[in-house]
């Protein structure tokens, strides 16, 4: 069956569709209730089919009216053709976002009266963690800024003062805090398309055992010590069609969790996916580790750990890493590593050039 989505024909199976969604048709019976809808509401979706919707699906405004009394949708204008979304409640209290939408013949007889529903409760959340978002991201940039802010002024103000090498410490904090607000604002873009669903896949053929190797390399040009790592390679792989600057980002965002917020060496570990065509990589280190009450938590915006220690960190990195794996079409997990600490695995498909996840 077809589903009429604001009086118009989609060609998607209403059980696919984010939104709840019910279609009743001229003679208000429910010719649609959809697993979205029944999940939403609590209704059962199979009890809904062939009632009226009224008696279905009851709606309140906030002074209590019932909504299908005001509405009378069967009835009215012939022009009206949507209703905006507005905020309804269920007999039980339950806030829902409701838009509503028709089709009529060409007498302007309703033919499909349609009723989009989303969880209030969700959209508030979403609100709440874009505040959260913005306002952590408006506090990490004040102490950058502030720096920049600070030595500029006093170069400028007393140049002649400063030694040369007085001037370059002073250049060299500014140009760290400017990398740093730099790579705030590339998270904060990253949040931004992972959310959308706007993630552009640049794939190519990637040898990722060398990217690994260059993470290491870099990191051990930077001034941690060699012996801190460790690289396994193990078995063979097909040859995998990955984002080059995205996998950088997933294995160096988790070899820098490791060094930080772990301890001992750090092992990194490639093998084949066992359960498909494709690689896993694990990251290790030998640290407290991640207890499992809270490893459903890591991979939310502003998680910090236990303690909630910022340790100079938005929160936002093993998000954005989380969504960079799916984006490839992978999976990713952490656990207890075999000798203590965490251990975060990542999964990639093959792929290939025109691979959709």
């Amino acid at each position: 069956m077809e589903a009429v989505v604001g009086g118009v024909d989609s060609p998607h199976e209403p059980d696919d569709l984010p939104d709840g969604l019910l279609v009743a048709g001229p003679d208000g019976k429910v010719l649609v209730f959809n697993a979205a809808a029944a999940r939403i509401t609590g209704i059962d979706a199979a009890g809904a089919l062939g009632r009226d919707f009224r008696d279905v699906l009851p709606l309140h405004d906030a002074e209590g009216r019932d909504w299908w009394k005001c509405l009378e949708p069967y009835e009215g204008l012939v022009t009206r053709v949507r209703h905006p979304e507005r905020s309804l409640y269920m007999t039980g209290g339950t806030e829902l976002l409701v838009t509503a939408g028709y089709r009529r013949d060409e007498d302007g007889r309703v033919v499909r009266f349609t009723v989009s529903l989303r969880d209030a409760a969700h959209r508030a959340r979403q609100e709440r963690d874009r505040a959260d978002l913005v306002s952590t991201v408006a506090h990490e940039l004040r102490s950058p800024l502030t720096s920049v802010k600070g030595f500029t002024a006093t170069l400028l103000a007393k140049w002649t003062r400063f030694n040369d090498d007085q001037k370059r410490v002073m250049l060299e904090t500014v140009n760290a805090d400017a990398d740093r607000v730099t790579r705030l604002i590339t998270e904060l873009l990253d949040v931004s398309r992972i959310e959308a669903g706007r993630l552009e896949m640049h794939r190519q053929v990637v040898d990722l055992a060398e990217e690994v190797r260059k993470i290491i390399a870099g990191r051990i040009a930077a001034g941690d010590p060699e012996d801190r790592f460790r690289f396994e390679v193990r078995g063979e792989f097909p040859e995998l069609w990955l984002d080059p600057d995205k996998i950088d980002q997933i294995v160096g965002n988790l070899v820098e969790n490791a060094v930080r917020h772990g301890a001992g060496t750090v092992t990194i570990v490639m093998e084949p996916d066992a359960h498909k065509e494709g690689a896993a990589v694990s990251v290790r280190d030998e640290g407290e580790g991640i207890p499992p009450e809270a490893a459903q938590r890591v991979f939310r915006q502003f998680w910090r750990g236990p303690g909630g220690n910022r340790r100079g960190g938005t929160g936002l990195g093993l998000y954005i890493v989380k969504g960079l794996v799916e984006a490839h079409g992978g999976t990713i997990t952490v656990r207890r590593a075999p000798g203590g600490g965490a251990e975060f695995r990542f999964t990639v498909p093959a792929g290939g050039p025109d691979y959709q996840s």
